[in-house]
């Protein structure tokens, strides 16, 4: 069972506007079981489960307006400590601290630049159950177009330092996120060329697969839109895609030589 250090990316979860059909969707491209909704109290709160292990949550619309997206969670000791941290770096508190049932404490937050991402503060439940193997999440990266601000802002709140990546040729855009030395999330500057005016600074989710190019292929059967066609990486081969209902996300196939994925070499994610 992974442990999740505070600091670290614990737990991800789906918003959808249809439920049912997201179920469907990453069922049918994930392989992924959805568990039956949970009490009234939890807001119909789904499970999504590989073989048994809860792997990510899914949710519906709680209120007008709300976006169709992947959330991160990153664990920390104290949700409400937390939050102070964000009102001090100059972020915003989109949901304060709160009880979720007995399994832990939650908050929602929006960095300096509008990217939202959440804490988890555990109780009976950590996360994750599995992570870094196919079919699991296995990276979380933050979008914005003004890395600089977020540089100041996350480690701040975290103690994270920025890094760069270890393999040749890496962008030297690109921010990898180290707690006590290791890799456990990243951050990329939006371009105007990529990324529309109309798309705002966000967290993105990655989740490990056996085959980029079969899930991708996969994916446009059950309707996904696909943004970024599978392409070789030196830590894998790496798709992006926009599920029916409208939340993006992004794929990565492990290096055959080695079977690892992009945080697993990094040692990233999680201790198990």
């Amino acid at each position: 069972m992974p442990e999740y250090a505070p600091g670290t990316p614990s737990w991800v979860e789906l918003s959808s506007p249809d439920t049912d059909a997201s179920a469907r969707f990453y069922g049918e491209l994930m392989k992924w079981d959805a568990a039956d909704p949970g009490p009234p109290e939890s807001g119909g709160y789904r499970m999504f489960q590989q073989a048994g292990h809860n792997v990510a949550g899914l949710m519906g619309h709680m209120q007008e307006g709300q976006p169709t997206a992947w959330a991160t969670y990153i664990s920390v000791a104290d949700a409400d400590a937390t939050a102070e941290k964000v009102k001090t770096a100059g972020g915003s508190v989109m949901i304060e601290p709160m009880d979720v049932l007995d399994i832990g404490r939650m908050a929602m937050f929006a960095d300096p630049t509008g990217a939202v991402f959440g804490v988890w503060q555990p109780k009976s439940f950590a996360g994750a159950d599995l992570v870094n193997e196919p079919g699991a999440l296995c990276w979380n990266e933050v979008l914005t177009r003004n890395t600089d601000a977020d540089k100041a802002f996350y480690p701040a709140i975290f103690g994270w330092a920025a890094g760069h990546p270890s393999f040749e040729g890496a962008p030297e855009s690109y921010t990898v996120w180290e707690l006590d030395g290791k890799g456990i999330g990243g951050m990329m500057q939006m371009s105007d060329e990529h990324f529309p005016a109309e798309v705002p600074a966000h967290w993105e989710v990655c989740f490990a697969v056996a085959d980029c190019d079969a899930t991708v292929a996969r994916a446009r059967e059950l309707g996904a839109t696909v943004t970024a066609e599978p392409m070789d990486m030196p830590f894998g081969r790496f798709a992006g895609l926009i599920d029916p209902q409208g939340a993006s996300f992004t794929i990565m196939q492990a290096p055959q030589s080695n079977g690892q994925s992009q945080a697993a070499q990094a040692d990233g994610h999680a201790q198990a």
